[in-house]
């Protein structure tokens, strides 16, 4: 049996400042979890326990850091020793942090919240991290800390904190590369990551080079969709879903078919959903980004689109009226709105209409990345 009496042989032992006595002092350590040594029943090992927890504060950081280094590997280590020593400076704590599996999550993120950076970071780096604690570590919110996790390749991490760090990513450029490299990135979220790249490239480009947007615009868009066409292929939400009118549409555009009279002549026969997907080869864009254009109050999208496709004054007019039947409720043009309307579509130049359409054009995901920066820059600037 371990008796009280041992406690003051340690004591001593430990504070013998000779390499003979730190030695004799692991040994005992040692000896006492050991499963080749002796086995120690329960009462024994919570006597014990109390013993070393007594002793850990009485001894020199070199002598706890030892003893860290001895149970980080040991499977029957006593939890509240270990914890002892994690929680103590980071030179004892590291050893424990990084490798011993006694500690639990609930320890692990008490760790997080209450100790210091570095002991964030030797628990980034161990060799198992579960999601719960991955979500502790990126609350915590230290980029050095974020980057050790997500190099990690152990480490798991829910898809909302991977979520969360692309979108911190388009501020953080370290988040960036180890972001892609982890193979627990979705494809979503991979394409995310793409156009946040090229959106921040194109702000650099533009701050130090003379070069125009819109060129520059069709470049990194191309390069981005290159990329994106790597990855498994994912549905856009809420876009339509191939259907007659689309196939029908698509084919009369490769037969070079598809006229400002067509438009008229198939509103007129009332074919709303054929008119649509038309419209939207016609015009290169989205066929949810089409019915808002089309059917809008005032007419300002379908103006610019058809200048920007050169459709003459009387056919727009017709397409205007007739299209208005294709929106829901009231289904009468008020004159004054349609004198509004011709008067915008005389103003607008077919150039400046191109350039806007060019835009519209554009990866809605990579027009938002270019916004959301832009937004992020005019409140930094603001601040």
């Amino acid at each position: 049996m371990v008796v009280h009496g041992e406690l003051d042989q340690l004591l001593g032992l430990a504070r013998d400042k000779s390499a003979e006595g730190r030695r004799l002092l692991l040994d005992t350590v040692a000896d006492l979890f050991s499963e080749d040594g002796r086995v120690l029943n329960e009462r024994e090992h919570a006597l014990m326990t109390d013993i070393l927890s007594k002793l850990l504060r009485d001894v020199e950081m070199r002598v706890r850091r030892e003893v860290s280094e001895r149970l980080a590997r040991r499977q029957d280590a006593p939890l509240e020793i270990v914890k002892l020593l994690a929680n103590d400076d980071i030179e004892v704590a590291r050893p424990v942090l990084v490798t011993s599996s006694i500690l639990r999550d609930i320890d692990l993120v008490e760790i997080v919240h209450h100790r210091t950076q570095q002991h964030q970071l030797s628990i980034a780096m161990r060799r198992e991290v579960s999601e719960f604690v991955s979500e502790a570590l990126v609350e915590a919110g230290d980029i050095d800390v974020i980057k050790a996790l997500l190099d990690n390749p152990n480490a798991r991490i829910s898809e909302a904190t991977l979520e969360y760090l692309v979108e911190e990513s388009r501020r953080v450029d370290s988040y960036q590369e180890p972001l892609v490299r982890r193979s627990d990135l979705s494809p979503q979220l991979a394409r995310r990551m793409c156009l946040w790249v090229g959106a921040a490239l194109r702000s650099y480009i533009l701050d130090n080079y003379d070069i125009d947007p819109t060129e520059l615009d069709d470049l990194l868009e191309d390069v981005a969709l290159e990329t994106l066409e790597t990855l498994p292929a994912t549905a856009s939400p809420g876009e339509p879903q191939d259907d007659a009118a689309s196939r029908l549409a698509q084919q009369l555009a490769e037969a070079k078919r598809l006229t400002p009279d067509m438009l008229v002549q198939t509103l007129r026969q009332g074919e709303i959903s054929l008119f649509e997907a038309m419209f939207a080869q016609m015009t290169g864009l989205r066929r949810r980004l089409i019915g808002r254009l089309i059917y809008e109050p005032g007419g300002e999208g379908l103006v610019i689109a058809c200048r920007a496709l050169a459709v003459d004054k009387p056919a727009f007019t017709s397409i205007f009226l007739l299209s208005r039947k294709g929106r829901p409720g009231d289904q009468v043009v008020d004159p004054r709105e349609l004198s509004r309307v011709i008067s915008l579509f005389d103003r607008v130049k077919p150039d400046a209409a191109q350039q806007v359409l060019r835009r519209w054009q554009r990866n809605p995901e990579y027009l938002y990345a270019v916004r959301r920066l832009e937004e992020s820059r005019l409140k930094q600037a603001a601040v």
